[in-house]
This record gives C-alpha cells, structure tokens and sequence, in this order.
C-alpha cells in the first residue's frame, strides 16, 4: 500500500441526473421478477421469459431465444430482432439503448455494457453510449462489448475479444482489443455438406 493520492473524489459522485426510464418501484419490481422468474423458468419455456421482457417494456421479435440465465438491467432500453438468440449467462447491462438486429447470436457469458466513467473526471462521472448489434452478426463466447459501438452486419466477434470500437460489417473480429481480421465468407445455398 503507497501513500500516493487517488485522482478521483468518489465522494463527489453523482447520478442524480441519469434517467433509468421508469420510476424506481418499476426498476426494483423488474429485478424481483428477474432474480425469480428467470432462473426458475425451464429451458424450454422460452415463450415465458419473451413475454415478460415484453411486459417490462423490451422490444422483442418474433422467434427469439433467451437463455433462463439471461441478464437485462433495463428490458425497456433493448431491442432485439426477429429470430435472434440471446445466450445463457449473458449480461446486457442496458443504461442506454441496446439494439440487436435479425438473426444475431449474442453467446454464453458475453457482457454487453452501455455504461463506463469519465476517467478525467474527479468525481468519477458516469458515461453512457448505445450498442448496435446488426443482422446477422454473431458475438462468440465470453466477448465484452463496450458503450458506444456498432457490430456490423454479418460480422463475427471471437471468442473472448474485447470490442472497444466499431467493428464492420462482414469481418471475422477477434482479440483483446478487437480487429477486424478476414472476410466472412457467405455460403452458397447450392452446396450441401
């Protein structure tokens, strides 16, 4: 332990300006129902946890899967496309707007996080940014994508890279930070394995 003076005052910190986008029985409600009925919903009842998402205000396709693991801080800041699948374990930490287009696959243990701090701050101000998801685009394992960023369409994000920047579209992207690296190749629907 040094005797060195820590740059932030977190004792200055204030959110009193964030807007979570319902009032606070609303959120504390939400996370009950979350931390229950989540968890304790079978695998196969994915219908169920769709719906509940959808009373809380998410914006939900048709034919989407959600793992029972799931995590959504805010529903009413998501979107998610037709036919798209959310993994289990996967953490959409929604302070500001989540969109995830068609026929995504956010997988296992990923962490979408909309959230950070102004490091030149001393009072450690909170920041927030929107994540876009475009169609098609699959975000591998154990991935963290952070506030501000946009996956293009049919891109793919290796498994445990970190995504700082925009990513374009129909690139495979892998590493800590993410790069793009190769083309994705599309398949011809005239070969069969």
């Amino acid at each position: 332990m040094t005797d060195d003076q820590p740059f932030v005052d977190l004792r200055k910190y204030d959110q009193s300006w964030f807007d979570r986008g319902r009032p606070s029985w609303y959120v504390l409600l939400w996370w009950f129902v979350q931390a229950i009925a989540f968890p304790l919903t079978p695998q196969p009842l994915n219908i169920l946890r769709c719906a509940l998402l959808r009373l809380f205000g998410a914006r939900i396709g048709k034919g989407v899967l959600i793992r029972p693991t799931a995590r959504f801080t805010y529903p009413w800041k998501v979107t998610i496309g037709n036919y798209s699948w959310i993994g289990d374990n996967v953490v959409l930490y929604s302070l500001d707007q989540i969109h995830i287009g068609e026929h995504c696959v956010v997988s296992q243990k990923s962490y979408l996080c909309t959230g950070t701090h102004d490091l030149q701050d001393p009072a450690f101000g909170l920041k927030t940014a929107s994540i876009t998801i475009e169609n098609g685009a699959w975000v591998a394992a154990d991935c963290f994508v952070g506030p501000g960023v946009q996956i293009g369409a049919n891109a793919v994000i290796g498994a445990r890279s970190s995504v700082f920047t925009n990513m374009p579209s129909g690139q495979v992207c892998c590493g800590s930070p993410c790069r793009p690296k190769t083309a994705r190749l599309k398949l011809d629907p005239s070969i069969t394995p």
